[in-house]
């Protein structure tokens, strides 16, 4: 997934304005306008590596003459602690930058590292690893491309781009039968149905929604509903699916896998700067 240039301006703008403030005293105390420094991101433990660009866009706010120097591609996966890139420019700005570049390094690096682990439990059965729009705000489009660059798909951006009727649009329209009639008078996007149950599933199909989501199915239900749609729409698994269960649910010849942990509850990897 590409990150528009938007996006990546507006998240350095506001981390740099959250962290630095009026002026890193620090810094300015310490080190002359005039020194020059070179610095190394290292990431301190094997994972996937993803965000070197946005570090080298901290940096490059606060010094546009700066020399950053990527010594890993993106999504590559690190097998044991090692230095990512190298930067060369202000030593104020290196110093000044050094957080914001390492918080955006290290959660993204988390993110692409547990998509990994979920695409890599489910490899050869077919199924797809989504994410869902359980983000942090404002940093949707970020965490997005983390998911993607490490072997994950990406599920709606926003609320604009696709549509998915869930359990409370149910409950509005009164029926999955109103509820898709009502989005085909509206829209031309595909249109997916969350089901809890087989006969909400024939429903579905009944309608001729293009995907169902079979939300918190127990693995023998989601084997019927396999088998009860048959190819007819794409079927999408979720609900507390964890990398100790996932394997099976995949088994069960759904299409896609949504997890909301990939997003929500990755643990960010530890990053650090040293000053050569």
């Amino acid at each position: 997934m590409a990150v528009a240039a938007e996006a990546i301006e507006h998240a350095v703008r506001a981390a740099l304005a959250e962290d630095v403030g009026t002026g890193d005293v620090t810094t300015e105390a310490t080190v002359s306008r005039d020194a020059v420094a070179t610095a190394e991101l290292l990431l301190k433990e094997p994972g996937v590596v993803c965000g070197l660009w946005l570090a080298e866009e901290v940096f490059r706010a606060l010094d546009p003459g700066l020399r950053f120097e990527a010594l890993v591609a993106e999504g590559a996966q690190l097998d044991a602690p090692a230095p990512v890139a190298r930067v060369t420019g202000a030593a104020r700005a290196i110093l000044t930058g050094e957080r914001v570049a390492l918080n955006f390094v290290g959660r993204l690096s988390g993110i692409a590292t547990l998509t990994r682990r979920y695409v890599d439990a489910v490899a050869g059965t077919g199924a797809a690893i989504l994410d869902t729009r359980k983000t942090t705000p404002g940093l949707r489009a970020l965490e997005k491309h983390a998911v993607a660059c490490a072997g994950g798909r990406n599920h709606r951006f926003g609320l604009d781009d696709g549509v998915l009727v869930k359990d409370n649009h149910l409950r509005a329209a009164g029926s999955i039968a109103v509820a898709v009639a009502g989005a085909r008078e509206t829209t031309d996007l595909p249109i997916e149905v969350e089901c809890e149950t087989l006969e909400q599933v024939g429903e579905a199909l009944a309608a001729g929604v293009d995907a169902i989501l079979l939300d918190n199915m127990s693995l023998d239900d989601l084997r019927a509903a396999v088998a009860l749609v048959a190819g007819r729409a794409r079927l999408e698994a979720s609900g507390g699916i964890t990398l100790e269960t996932i394997r099976s649910v995949a088994e069960t010849g759904v299409d896609e896998i949504s997890v909301g942990a990939l997003t929500h509850s990755a643990r960010s990897l530890d990053v650090s700067l040293e000053v050569r």
